[in-house]
């Protein structure tokens, strides 16, 4: 007789009839495997034929076979034929996942959200991993603003165990911040703290912009940030509580954030002790922490960078300086003490360049303002990582210091990643000034990797032709003299006459001190103004007409201080010339310019940059200056909103010549913000001033004004600018706005 009990029931009942709490098998038995081998689950069951088990040892093979990860489920039964027991193990496969799919996904694409999925097809369904993929996907619903999404798996198997994984994905309404309120804040208002934090509310152009998304690690650093603002205005004891964030209609987020301010703490007394390299009084003027002022952390840490400074530029690049505070709560004091662990005195025992496949090292230790054997200067270090970026061969520049053969020494370890350096373009656009082009080009700023700027180009419009020849070597002969030349012809067709030249020149410069240098240039051109329109009256313009030549020579000073020189955003680029033309030719003037452009960073990698430029030309002797050294205003490179050379005197019998001036003047006020930095793209906000003046007006009168906007791209075809300019007092014959673009000029 053929006995089939349920294993549990089993159990019980030999629990019931016998006092013995084991027994033997006689033989053990799979079931239902079709993809796993019976050999596979026989090694994890742990229990042979003939042993003596006990239901813990059965209860564990069960637990041993469902580890195994394969299956589904598992059950036991015993049978006993002729007083033999024999345990059959029944087990009911996982199905084999043949194929995922996504249903009811529109704002995240397959693309998206298949690696997401972290198991491969074809494997055996994983419930874990299922759960993990749920998971990321709902976390990448949640960083695109969809915190009401839904998601649940289906899956769909047919007769040969074998399935198809289904992700149904209601991803309901985007959803963005409406409100975000502060509870316990005295000391800020809500705009104060919002304007430390990243994570914005909602506006009305998010659906551009993506402002008002919430991301749970931004928040949880904006959470520090808060801190940090209270921290730098002496409230050292303040407690920000983690956002509560609350769901409301699948429509919108409220994050609520509370804050416990605390008292506010100044500063008590401020030693510095230690390795005094000077005086106590000394080293305190560089501490930034006065007695009385309120206790900054922010005024700390700068504190301890200028100290650090100071002792890394006399060669101790290791001095520690530890702040110890000692915290009054009674009176809300805070002493403080700096103390200064030096260090030893290290010197430059090797610079070693690596990096550069084409730039020789010449090129990169020459900027280098360090040699070997020199005391080791914090603050060189940091002007040789910004002057060999500035030569802009690099797509990335780390200078560091590693240590040296003794405690003593040090290595200067400069590691550079080459970027291309040349271009060669040909193309045909359109500029607002020069019309239709065409155009081609051919430059290497790092020609033969010795950093000589080779320039040829020429392009050839509706309304001007130029082409040019250029070569400069910055470092002449491995001397601080830079030499170099160029060679160039233009012709340009104006509303009332053409202008052809043709010349040369030939430039000398000289480094006058860390950021500045001085150049001597001659210059010799030949000039023709023909083809002068029938209905030109000006006899200035006409006088002006036919063969002469320009021999002179020019001194300028120029200085940069700005950060980088390829996109600046601080610093200053200054300029000052003199051009004396009468070296033989026939034309006689002297000409002086001068110009400054400075850069101030703001928030939000924004900046703000003024610039003005003045310039003074007259003659030399009884005859005019020259028509076209004269001073034109208007146009993309001036005064924007105004058309090209429309800016300045006329002539006083017909008020549409533009004759040009012996002085000008212009400021240029601009707001530069970015719209998509990993291409390169910035906007601008600008104003714009100026006039140009004949020789008996003063400078300043009458000044014309504009504002606008525009984008500006660094492609990679050469920067790009398109900007419209709003006339604010337009006159008869003038435009309301100009819009201009312009290809391939520097910004």
């Amino acid at each position: 007789m053929v006995k089939k009990l349920l294993l549990m029931l089993c159990f019980l009942l030999f629990a019931v009839v016998t006092t013995a709490s084991d027994f033997k098998v006689s033989d053990i038995q799979i079931e239902g495997n079709s993809r796993v081998e019976t050999s596979s689950i026989l090694s994890a069951i742990g229990i042979n034929a003939g042993d003596q088990v006990t239901l813990g040892d059965v209860d564990e093979a069960l637990h041993n076979i469902f580890n195994l990860g394969r299956f589904e489920d598992v059950s036991a039964e015993l049978t006993e034929i002729q007083g033999a027991k024999i345990i059959t193990f029944i087990v009911k496969e996982l199905p084999l996942v043949r194929q995922i799919e996504f249903q009811g996904n529109k704002e995240l694409k397959r693309d998206k959200l298949r690696p997401l999925v972290t198991f491969r097809i074809p494997s055996l369904y994983d419930r874990e991993k299922v759960k993990s993929s749920v998971e990321e996907i709902k976390k990448a619903y949640i960083e695109d603003g969809y915190h009401a999404a839904r998601l649940k798996t289906n899956l769909k198997t047919d007769i040969n165990n074998e399935a198809t994984l289904v992700f149904d994905i209601n991803e309901g309404d985007k959803v963005l911040i409406r409100k975000i309120a502060f509870v316990g804040n005295t000391v800020f208002d809500k705009g104060d703290l919002i304007d430390v934090i990243e994570t914005r509310e909602r506006w009305f152009l998010s659906w551009i912009t993506g402002r008002g998304a919430y991301l749970k690690d931004t928040m949880d650093i904006d959470i520090e940030r808060i801190k940090a603002a209270y921290h730098d205005a002496g409230y050292q004891d303040v407690k920000v509580k983690p956002a509560e964030v609350t769901l409301v209609d699948d429509k919108y987020l409220d994050i609520m954030i509370e804050i416990d301010e605390g008292p506010q703490y100044h500063v008590g007394k401020v030693n510095v002790s230690g390795d005094l390299m000077y005086s106590e009084e000394q080293l305190l003027q560089g501490v930034k922490l006065k007695p009385g002022d309120v206790f900054s952390r922010e005024e700390l840490r700068n504190s301890i960078v200028a100290l650090t400074d100071l002792y890394a530029d006399n060669g101790y690049v290791n001095a520690n300086v530890a702040p110890l505070t000692n915290k009054d709560r009674k009176n809300l004091l805070i002493d403080l003490n700096l103390e200064i662990e030096q260090g030893t005195q290290v010197y430059v025992e090797r610079i070693k360049i690596h990096g550069n496949t084409k730039t020789r090292d010449k090129v990169i230790r020459r900027e280098i303002p360090i040699v070997e054997g020199d005391l080791y200067s914090a603050r060189r270090v940091k002007d040789a990582n910004r002057r060999v970026r500035n030569l802009g061969y690099f797509d990335e520049v780390n200078v560091t210091n590693t240590p040296g053969s003794a405690e003593d020494q040090t290595v200067l370890d400069v590691a550079v990643t080459e970027r291309p350096t040349g271009t060669f373009s040909i193309g045909v656009g359109y500029s607002s000034v020069d019309k239709l082009i065409a155009q081609g080009s051919l430059s290497q700023d790092n020609f033969l990797g010795y950093g000589w700027k080779l320039r040829l180009s020429g392009s050839l419009g509706s309304t001007s032709t130029t082409y040019s020849l250029g070569l400069t070597d910055p470092y002449f002969l491995d001397t601080d003299w830079t030499l170099g030349f160029e060679v160039y012809k233009s012709e340009r067709e104006y509303d009332d006459y053409d202008d052809y030249r043709t010349g040369g020149a030939i430039k000398a410069g000289h480094p006058v001190t860390r950021n500045s240098k001085v150049y001597l240039t001659y210059r010799y051109e030949q000039k023709e103004i023909l083809n002068i329109d029938p209905f030109v009256t000006s006899a200035i313009i006409l006088d002006a007409e036919g063969e002469s030549t320009l021999s002179s020579i020019t001194a300028e000073w120029v200085r940069n201080s700005t950060d980088y020189y390829q996109d600046p955003s601080r610093g200053g680029i200054s300029r000052v010339s003199l051009e004396y033309a009468g070296l033989g030719g026939t034309d006689n003037f002297i000409k002086s310019m001068a110009s400054h452009r400075h850069f101030f960073p703001l928030f939000w990698g924004t900046v703000f940059s003024v610039h003005g430029e003045l310039g003074y030309v007259t003659a030399t002797t009884d005859d005019d200056v020259p028509l076209g050294e004269k001073f034109y205003l208007g146009g993309i490179r001036t005064l924007r909103g105004f058309k090209t050379r429309e800016v300045g005197p006329t002539d006083p019998d017909d008020p549409t010549e533009y004759i040009g001036g012996e002085k000008m003047g212009y400021f240029n006020f601009e707001y530069l913000f970015p719209i998509a930095e990993d291409l390169g793209v910035k906007g601008v906000l600008f104003y714009d001033t100026g006039n140009a003046w004949t020789d008996d007006e003063e400078y300043f009168s009458d000044m014309r004004n504009a504002v606008g906007a525009g984008i500006r791209w660094l492609s990679p075809l050469g920067p790009l600018r398109f900007e419209w300019g709003y006339n604010l007092s337009p006159r008869d014959g003038e435009k309301d706005s100009v819009f201009e673009f312009t290809i391939g000029k520097a910004f």
